[in-house]
């Protein structure tokens, strides 16, 4: 199915070449280089991009944090410098908080209203179908405060990324990124019936993620098989690539777009993109379609990838390997029982989808005592197309429930199932308790994606795992779609180039400012809150979706729920060190220079914690210099740091660093870090974003002395020798990977509001 070539390779034609050109010529080739370079503002540097966009978009979890951050760093701003989409499509049902989430809303208005922004009400539009079918144009670039920020296949590169980025934008910033390195995705092939485009992604994610092959690379989609496929088969395989952990992606276009864009009455937003000559790829991916059979991606993660037929054969073992989930109740002879199906958002909500899905149900009718089936069409105009072609009357009296457009159910807001339940969905993820499901009161429950056509085949079945190809001969007949916009024109907010300076913003009492957060300070003295050793571990587990997401707009409240699932004791022991008096803080540095003097003088004794001095070479740094002679014990700041593996895979929520700065957190320290946005997201708030050289050999309660980081940081990255003070005093060496300038000064100012508004 899929083929990985990780060496560079010279493409022209779609197929491999002997080249006549330079690598660095042959990379100007590419469609990724072409739109990222004519969106570069930073001068001749070519490789540190500066890019501007030409539109962004947020939904109701994060944009109130952007007006909020853009409101605390530039007191005077007056409007939104280019079209700025508000959505609200996650929080659309959650109903935890009271009125939070209507204030939320009526405060988006406001702020649409004020400074000149575009506001798309509850249920009108999912945020990146509505961005599809209003933004996205051939040649152009959109960011997002939503990891799924994809429209590859429409000619537009998207990049999801945490809030602060988009603040940049809003002030006039770019968005700094070393240019990225461009891995060819060539389709070849046609699929067979039954085969969705979650089929093709999950085939694709399976054969990248574990390896990190395309980590914050740029996937460009070219090839015969592109030809085939229609444009919402395209989105559908384009939308699931923020699961690679790529950083963006981008698609030839073709007539077939040309008609998407003529349909939706923007025929402008046209221009054929195609590969000239010969084109430079760091990499090379085949997915030949036609070997594509129908895929589930088991909890907890779209790349734990199997075939349907695989995970029918080895249901009892594929099931009993789910942490915590009473498996018994879901395994059946030759198969796995499933609970609940879904079809919804971004990914799974499209009109083919679920018109697809609605022919592959047929006559059937949802039987099972136990098994729903719900279908969220990803806009207005969508569901009365629906309405008008028949679909939607024939799902309704198949016993399928149809809802309005709603991200709910692939981050936990909507349509938990049972406790010891197994899910199957069409959305973006399924990571650990994304369902909605609560391990701290002794909830269960699993998700596992697939796509429509194989949910609809199961639904059939009365809950039976099926793929669709078992049920369908032939591909599906669809009927045309017709897109009416009145849906939009009656009831989307558009002031883009109208603000009005002076209205009001509207506050509910959920929503609080930002904290005061004070400048780096050269010396560091933080005490390690929480140690993660998870191959990797989500944002979601830094800071959970669902329910929670509801508290968004107070930074208190929200930070509350910081690792809530993964280490439940994080909150508390971050509030006692962030408590810690100026006394407390002497003591401990006293502490430290006793050993530093103990270890000057080579005693022989082995004090403890209080009075031990390791060999003195333990504080070379470098040629057995001291350790008093190089550090600075001059006014630490205290705070805490979390360790993990590898942190940030998933969203792009930058509440995941924010609630962390709130709980007073000053850094985390990685092996790794998952992404580049969550990396960002660190340095937004002033978090130092640290490597570690070597494992983890420190716990929950050690301090880690860090002197002199503020050279570090000026310097624009680089190693340094901290010390960690447990049971002994040893040094571990840190690194701050390379900084761009921007970011260098954003940590010596603290965060990006004291950063814009010195």
């Amino acid at each position: 199915m899929v083929t990985c070539n990780k060496q560079g390779v010279f493409i022209k034609n779609g197929i491999e070449t002997t080249p006549t050109i330079t690598k660095d010529e042959a990379a100007k080739n590419t469609l990724a280089y072409r739109i990222m370079s004519s969106h570069h503002n930073g001068g001749d540097d070519d490789e540190l991009l500066r890019i501007k966009f030409d539109a962004l978009a947020s939904h109701d979890i994060t944009y109130v944090g952007v007006i909020q951050t853009v409101r605390a760093a530039h007191k005077d701003f007056d409007k939104f410098p280019m079209p700025y989409v508000l959505t609200n499509c996650h929080n659309s049902l959650c109903a935890v908080g009271g009125t939070t989430n209507e204030d939320d809303h009526v405060f988006g208005l406001s702020a649409a209203k004020k400074y000149g922004g575009i506001f798309v009400p509850p249920h009108v539009a999912v945020i990146h179908q509505y961005m599809r079918e209003a933004f996205a144009a051939c040649g152009k670039m959109i960011l997002g405060s939503d990891s799924h920020t994809r429209y590859g296949a429409l000619g537009t590169m998207g990049i999801g990324e945490g809030g602060g980025e988009l603040v940049k934008q809003i002030l006039g910033k770019s968005y700094d990124v070393q240019r990225p390195q461009v891995v060819g995705v060539r389709l070849t092939g046609s699929p067979r019936p039954g085969v969705g485009p979650q089929d093709v992604a999950l085939a694709l994610i399976g054969a990248v993620f574990s390896d990190g092959f395309v980590k914050n690379k740029v996937l460009e989609f070219f090839g015969p098989g592109v030809d085939g496929l229609s444009v919402e088969y395209r989105i559908g395989i384009d939308v699931m690539t923020t699961e690679t952990t790529c950083l963006s992606s981008i698609w030839t276009t073709d007539s077939k777009v040309e008609e998407f864009f003529a349909v939706h009455g923007r025929a402008d937003a046209y221009e054929k993109l195609s590969i000239e000559g010969e084109a430079y790829y760091d990499g090379l991916i085949d997915i030949d379609l036609s070997q594509v059979v129908p895929m589930i991606a088991m909890p907890f993660h779209p790349s734990n990838v199997y075939t349907i037929e695989e995970a029918c054969k080895n249901a009892k073992d594929i099931l009993a390997s789910i942490d915590g989930l009473d498996y018994k109740n879901l395994c059946i002879d030759g198969g796995m029982r499933v609970d609940q199906g879904i079809i919804a958002g971004c990914a799974g909500g499209l009109y083919e989808s679920i018109c697809e899905a609605a022919q592959v149900l047929g006559e059937s009718t949802v039987l099972n005592d136990a098994f729903s089936l719900s279908v969220y069409p990803a806009s207005q105009p969508m569901y009365l197309s629906l309405v008008e072609n028949g679909v939607a009357a024939k799902l309704l009296r198949s016993g399928a429930i149809i809802k309005t457009a709603f991200c709910g159910p692939c981050f936990g807001a909507g349509d938990v199932p049972r406790h010891n339940g197994l899910s199957i969905r069409h959305v973006t993820r399924n990571f650990p308790n994304r369902e909605g499901a609560k391990p701290s009161l002794g909830q269960t429950a699993a998700v596992a994606l697939m796509d429509a056509l194989s949910i609809a085949a199961t639904a059939r079945g009365g809950g039976v795992l099926t793929g669709a190809d078992t049920v369908m001969e032939s591909k599906p007949d669809i009927p045309q779609y017709f897109f009416d916009a009145k849906p939009y024109a009656n009831r989307i907010y558009n002031g883009f180039g109208s603000h009005q300076s002076g209205i009001d913003l509207i506050y509910g009492p959920g929503i609080r400012d930002w904290p005061k957060i004070a400048p780096l300070a050269d010396n560091l003295l933080l005490e390690v809150a929480a140690v993660i050793t998870d191959p990797v571990t989500t944002t979601d587990e830094l800071i959970p979706s669902g329910e929670t997401s509801s508290f968004r707009s107070n930074p208190y409240a929200l930070a509350e729920h910081t690792l809530s699932r993964k280490d439940p004791g994080y909150v508390s022991r971050a509030k006692k060190i962030a408590a810690y008096t100026p006394q407390d803080v002497h003591q401990v540095m006293e502490t430290i220079k006793a050993v530093g003097h103990s270890c000057e003088s080579r005693k022989s004794s082995s004090p403890t914690l209080h009075e031990k001095r390791p060999d003195a070479a333990d504080f070379s740094l470098g040629c057995r210099c001291d350790f008093l002679r190089f550090a600075s014990f001059d006014n630490p700041a205290i705070g805490s740091v979390i360790y993990a593996n590898k942190p940030g895979d998933g969203s792009a929520r930058e509440q995941a660093a924010s609630c962390q700065r709130v709980l007073g957190g000053l850094a985390n320290i990685a092996q790794e870090y998952a992404t580049k946005r969550y990396r960002s997201n660190l340095i937004n708030w002033g978090m130092l974003p640290f490597l570690l050289d070597g494992e983890c050999d420190f716990g929950v309660g050690d301090f880690i002395f860090v002197s002199g980081i503020r050279k570090v940081v000026a310097a624009k990255g680089g190693q340094i020798t901290a010390y960690v003070v447990g049971e002994n005093l040893r040094p571990i060496k840190l690194e701050i990977a390379s900084l761009t300038d921007d970011e260098a000064e954003i940590l010596l100012a603290g965060c990006l509001i004291n950063y814009y508004s010195r």
